[in-house]
């Protein structure tokens, strides 16, 4: 069911009212533009699914069916939409269901607000049924939350939730209402929160901060420009490619930072990390200048820091002043929003060409052409490899649709292939690396974004964890493309066993089941492929196919995926094989 128009939902903020707790909840999140909600209903909010019922029209409520799948389908909603994601779940173990969600979404920096019942005031502290301290458990994985025991005090502190979510580096946000402060009445006003003393979501620019990074660049032989998360989450991905045209400066991305250059453009130079590329990553200690945007220096990124990069003068940009210096000491620091901070750049910066810097990715590209990729894409024979899926269904959208990814290998290599062309269409768990990702982020990308073909990549280990949202896409309708590269391990997990722990494959072998089977039982069509001869019209069939459809894929059983840097090892230790 669609919201009504926006006058209709500017009415719903007519002041005075004497209304409920519940019912100033709905209308606090109608007056933040809210349109969808991804929830589960439990006793002790019990009284705001009430006065949701009123409010069918204004605002579309979807039925996960597990409260982690809500967090990861608010990932995914905010992702792709640009909006906050918002949760609704119950006291007790509804939320503590929300943790991981929570924890992903702080670490991957995503905007999202989750609103849970509690039980009444005074029965805080009894061990009441279902009572939880959420407040305590979720501090270190939220960007700020409350506990709400007044009914007067609900609309600010959404107000107030919204505006952290979703400023600065954004995060998530949690709000614990207490069931009498739902249910007693109050006279409602709705306040927009744009200002809180004490904290400063958007730096100031620091002109000689520019001017300093500016003149690196422009002395630089060997300029190197990383592309984090920061430049999607600030909307820089013009300012980026234009930084990097002007200066002639090769561009790598992090795994987050995937889909802000389009891969083809001539100066994105791959991906980075422990299964990235093998040209960004064994050039990074080549360069004398390394620009990095709105990133964190992962270790996966970095591999043993102390042979890290200690060749070249390092400009950050970042908006979080806890992430400078964090890891990585930078000789420039540029404590700002990415956007606002390329831009000033952009007019300091003098064009430039570095082609003969920019050949020697080129050709170490041709290394792992030769050793990896051309094995992987267009393998001769053998079983069904990982990649050569991922290059049909890249060229099938032609590199447009929103790719959402689980975690292991069937992430990397989805990652290193697909084509991406447009922001926002890689959506995936990064900084906590979370398994059963993917199914419900999909959903939420969707939801999102419904006027793009969403397409989830799923180990099978990963979709046996949230698996259930199956019946969330059927009752809610939600044409999500599933494809599972099933090679029955927990292929990451082996591969590292096969590698470092000689082969002693200690429970990571997995006895699997008829997924498709699975998925005609939540009334969603697909098929099982296992020939080389049979993809390609599998993949076809799957993305003309209205609606959701599942596509389980058999892959080869011990597939590696490389290029590797071993953990804890320098990243020029990177292995093609």
């Amino acid at each position: 069911m669609k919201p009504e128009p926006a006058e209709k939902r500017a009415a719903a903020t007519a002041a005075p009212l004497n209304i409920t707790g519940s019912e100033a909840v709905i209308r606090s999140l109608i007056a933040e533009g809210v349109e969808t909600i991804f929830g589960y209903p439990g006793g002790a909010i019990m009284p705001i699914y009430d006065a949701l019922y009123d409010f069918q029209k204004e605002v579309h409520h979807i039925l996960v069916r597990h409260e982690q799948g809500a967090t990861h389908a608010a990932q995914g909603y905010a992702r792709t939409s640009g909006k906050t994601g918002v949760v609704f779940a119950t006291s007790g173990p509804g939320a503590t269901n929300l943790v991981t969600g929570l924890a992903d979404a702080y670490m991957d920096s995503t905007p999202m607000v989750c609103i849970t019942g509690q039980v009444a005031a005074h029965l805080l502290g009894t061990d009441a049924f279902q009572e939880t301290d959420v407040i305590g458990i979720t501090m270190p994985i939220t960007k700020w939350n409350i506990q709400v025991t007044r009914p007067e005090d609900i609309p600010g502190a959404i107000a107030k939730a919204f505006y952290i979510a979703g400023s600065g580096r954004p995060g998530p946000v949690l709000v614990d209402i207490t069931r009498n402060a739902q249910v007693a009445k109050f006279d409602f006003e709705y306040k927009k929160c744009d200002y809180i003393r004490s904290y400063r979501p958007v730096p100031k620019l620091d002109p000689e901060a520019v001017a300093a990074a500016a003149e690196l660049i422009n002395n630089a032989r060997r300029p190197y420009i990383f592309c984090g998360h920061g430049v999607l989450l600030s909307g820089a991905e013009k300012e980026l490619i234009q930084l990097a045209e002007k200066a002639g400066i090769p561009v790598a991305s992090t795994l987050l930072g995937l889909s802000a250059v389009p891969v083809d453009h001539p100066q994105y130079v791959g991906y980075l990390g422990m299964h990235g590329n093998y040209a960004p990553n064994i050039m990074t200690n080549e360069c004398d200048v390394l620009i990095a945007v709105g990133m964190r220096f992962d270790d996966r990124i970095t591999g043993d820091v102390s042979q890290y990069v200690k060749q070249a003068k390092v400009i950050h940009i970042e908006i979080d002043a806890a992430e400078i210096n964090k890891i990585i000491k930078a000789d420039v620091a540029v404590h700002a929003d990415a956007k606002t901070a390329l831009e000033a750049l952009l007019k300091l910066v003098k064009p430039a060409k570095h082609d003969e810097w920019l050949q020697g990715f080129r050709e170490a590209d041709k290394q792992e052409e030769e050793k990896v990729s051309k094995k992987e894409l267009y393998p001769a024979e053998g079983g069904l490899k990982m990649a050569e899926v991922v290059r049909l269904i890249s060229e099938r959208t032609e590199g447009k649709a929103v790719l959402v990814t689980d975690v292991g290998q069937h992430q990397m290599i989805a990652s290193r292939y697909y084509r991406f062309k447009d922001p926002n269409t890689n959506i995936t768990s990064g900084g906590m690396g979370t398994m059963g990702f993917a199914l419900p982020a999909a959903m939420g990308a969707k939801v999102g974004t419904p006027e793009k073909e969403v397409v989830a990549v799923i180990g099978d280990g990963c979709f046996q964890m949230t698996l259930q949202e199956l019946g969330t896409i059927y009752q809610s309708e939600i044409g999500v493309k599933i494809v599972i590269l099933n090679n029955n391990f927990l292929g990451m997990v082996r591969q590292w066993q096969q590698l470092f722990f000689d082969k002693r494959y200690s429970s990571t072998e997995m006895t699997n089941p008829d997924f498709v089977q699975i998925a005609k039982g939540f009334f969603i069509p697909g098929k099982k492929v296992t020939d080389r001869a049979d993809i390609t019209a599998a993949v076809d069939e799957m993305m003309s196919h209205k609606g959701a459809y599942l596509l389980e894929v058999v892959v080869e059983k011990e597939d590696n995926v490389f290029p590797m840097v071993p953990s804890g090892q320098p990243i020029a230790n990177i292995r093609l094989e």
